[in-house]
């Protein structure tokens, strides 16, 4: 299994970017995809994720009204669009994989119930 995040990059407050993660080695379809951000000193923290069919996404908190994940299963790819940026929002940004096991499954919103995970990708906001 290989996730391989992009998009990410130095951004003044206000601005946007998009986060791109390409899945290899998976059924894509099968599978709920999360984005996730960490900065140094703290824990992991969730951000968004979206089911199999890219329905029903669900947000923190803190990004909900300014982000927006979205995915393109004829790509194995699922998207991060981020609006609206804030300094806080400066972290690395990871994309991970949720096996769906069951039709009860709910979308993950910690880091244990994800077993794959790209690398990371800066993101950068300057006041």
């Amino acid at each position: 299994v290989q996730l391989q995040a992009s998009g990410g990059g130095l951004v003044q407050a206000g601005g946007s970017l998009r986060l791109s993660c390409v899945a290899s080695g998976i059924f894509f379809g099968s599978h709920v995809m999360g984005w996730f951000r960490q900065v140094p000193g703290r824990e992991r923290e969730f951000v968004a994720a979206i089911d199999g069919r890219g329905r029903s996404p669900a947000y923190s908190d803190v990004v909900k009204g300014r982000f927006i994940i979205s995915r393109d299963n004829n790509k194995n790819t699922v998207y991060l669009q981020m609006n609206s940026l804030k300094p806080e929002d400066t972290a690395v940004y990871y994309c991970a994989a949720q096996p769906i096991r069951s039709v009860y499954y709910t979308l993950g919103r910690t880091e244990s119930d994800y077993n794959a995970w790209g690398q990371g990708t800066q993101v950068t906001v300057s006041s």
